[in-house]
């Protein structure tokens, strides 16, 4: 059975060094699609932005800095507090966002106790997809 993981949060979206604002944000994981995470940003307009990527950055990316392309993760203090940093450029313009990493690391832990690094194979239920195409009767 496909589980759906998610969570609300609040990211800050960075606009310079001492300022920046509120953007409501959905993570959504699949267990039908292992390997990903979703990101919904609700910024108040007729169609929310999507983001897809790999969910191993985002658990690397709570420890340290990883990505490059399009989207860059990285842990760090703002304020005396810890945050992940995400860092999304798409040809439309770049976003620099920032969350508490505890409410991240929390909802990943949630993910990963679901579908462990290393079992997405398993998930995705591969090995009987291909076994169902390949055991077929003989003509």
């Amino acid at each position: 059975m496909d589980t759906v993981i998610e969570r609300e949060v609040e990211m800050r979206l960075v606009l310079a060094p001492e300022r920046s604002v509120a953007v409501p944000a959905r993570l959504s994981y699949r267990t039908d699609d292992p390997y990903a995470v979703h990101m919904t940003f609700h910024i108040y307009s007729e169609t929310p932005v999507h983001w897809t990527f790999a969910r191993e950055l985002l658990v690397e990316g709570v420890s340290q800095p990883c990505g490059d392309g399009d989207v860059r993760v990285w842990p760090t203090c703002v304020a005396g507090r810890n945050v992940v940093c995400l860092a999304l450029s798409s040809p439309n313009g770049d976003a620099l966002l920032e969350t508490p990493s505890h409410v991240v690391a929390a909802w990943l832990e949630r993910t990963l106790e679901r579908v462990p690094e290393g079992s997405e194979p398993e998930a995705l239920g591969m090995d009987e997809q291909l076994s169902e195409l390949l055991d077929f009767p003989a003509p």
